[in-house]
């Protein structure tokens, strides 16, 4: 296995909610730090959504590993912002034997 370059700056969001003054809540995403990764793309499909078609594709996110409970490492229902890009994190896993990096397996979402 070969090393990943980690060539792509991202921001990890984490999902913070607020009250909207009408019974239900807001969600905005709040920065938790940048960090450099790999992005290798997967399947995509296009799917039915609330406002009308997604494009979805899978990815996996390979970047360096964090200790357990450090804001930088990244954790299901996070995501990595990368300029108007999303990837939705669903999945946290050691790319290599040594746990020296991580592989998140995400989903990139937009309108069609």
């Amino acid at each position: 296995m070969s090393l990943p370059r980690l060539t792509r700056p991202m921001v990890l969001e984490a999902p913070q909610r607020s009250d909207d003054g009408a019974g239900g809540y807001v969600t905005t995403w709040v920065p938790q730090g940048s960090l450099f990764a790999e992005v290798k793309s997967g399947t995509g499909r296009q799917v039915s959504g609330e406002v009308g078609p997604l494009s979805r594709l899978t990815c996996r996110v390979i970047v360096r590993a964090a200790a357990v409970g450090a804001a930088s490492r990244p954790m299901p229902g996070q995501r990595f912002r990368e300029g108007v890009r999303a990837y939705r994190i669903d999945a946290v896993a050691a790319y290599d034997r040594g746990a020296h990096y991580l592989v998140c397996y995400s989903v990139e979402e937009a309108l069609v």
